[in-house]
């Protein structure tokens, strides 16, 4: 029986299987391949996406933003000044509004909560572009990068340096367990991602083959195929900053810590935006810039997956 996910939000990467993630790769894949032959779609034709942004965005806004209009939909921007989510009007008036007026519903903004009373009010599929818990549509972009450098996901193995429960290692966590790809958070004990979500995800490893594993010690990156990075201060912890800082200073990604992994193929990732000299140093950033790019442009063929599978 073939996928079908019409009608399907996008809230966490728990609540898709492996083989609905397979599914969207793959047709990420095939749009990307138009995309680069100058073909346009009208997957999207006659549809009307709302983009709610509480939160700044590059990648997120630039790759909903573009994808929807290669498929012949329009996407309406709402920022924090331009509708009343969560202060004049409930978020879940908010979402029967909206779902009245747009086909999908596009939320990046801090709570977790917000994106699901949007899912559940709304009447129509709602995409997580990022909440402090997740950001599935970050990981999905990362897994066909995977993809596309290694030719495959299972039996890949993939470190994440760092802040171990931040919304990107969480979702990675999720992803790689699974996908079947090995993953390790290499990071200070205090900021290991909870116990919850670890054994949670060691089950989905136990079904795929994959392994999921936590250390503070350097060392955990040694066979991975990538290593992945990110800002050691998130949107909302500024007044966190100079412990945090002090905290990860000796989980930067650099020269050295690549040699660790024992592999000439190895490579990094970032979701972006990267504070180099921080997390990474300009060396290695640039040494790896052309699959970080990769990864970011990536997030538009993803996404645009997403939006024509469940619309």
């Amino acid at each position: 029986m073939g996928i079908n996910l019409k009608g399907r939000s996008l809230l966490t990467l728990k609540d898709f299987t492996p083989e609905e993630i397979k599914y969207l790769l793959s047709l990420a894949s095939d749009l990307k391949r138009k995309k680069r032959m100058g073909i346009k779609g009208s997957l999207l034709e006659g549809k009307n996406i709302a983009l709610i942004f509480e939160k700044p965005s590059t990648r997120t806004r630039c790759a909903f933003t573009v994808a929807c209009v290669d498929e012949g939909g329009h996407p309406e921007y709402l920022g924090k000044g331009d509708i009343q989510l969560g202060h004049k009007e409930s978020v879940e008036d908010t979402a029967r509004v909206l779902g009245r007026l747009f086909d999908g519903i596009q939320f990046r903004g801090f709570s977790q909560e917000n994106v699901e009373k949007l899912a559940s009010c709304s009447g129509v599929p709602v995409w997580n572009g990022l909440t402090d818990a997740y950001h599935p549509t970050q990981i999905l972009a990362d897994l066909m990068t995977l993809q596309e450098q290694f030719g495959q996901l299972k039996g890949l193995r993939l470190a994440f340096v760092g802040d171990g429960r931040n919304n990107v290692a969480n979702s990675l966590m999720i992803g790689c367990a699974k996908m079947g790809v090995h993953f390790t958070l290499v990071a200070p004990r205090s900021l290991w991602a909870g116990e919850e979500l670890v054994d949670l995800c060691r089950s989905y490893a136990a079904d795929s083959g994959a392994t999921v594993s936590l250390t503070d010690k350097l060392e955990g990156v040694e066979g991975a195929h990538a290593v992945y990075t990110d800002v050691w201060v998130s949107m909302g912890e500024e007044d966190k900053a100079a412990e945090r800082l002090s905290l990860l200073r000796p989980y930067q990604v650099n020269e050295a810590l690549m040699a660790m992994t024992k592999r000439e193929d190895a490579v990094v990732l970032h979701c972006l935006p990267a504070v180099k000299g921080n997390e990474v140093t300009e060396e290695t950033f640039e040494k790896h810039a052309t699959v970080i790019f990769d990864e970011a442009e990536n997030r538009m063929h993803t996404i645009k997956a997403v939006m024509v599978a469940t619309l």
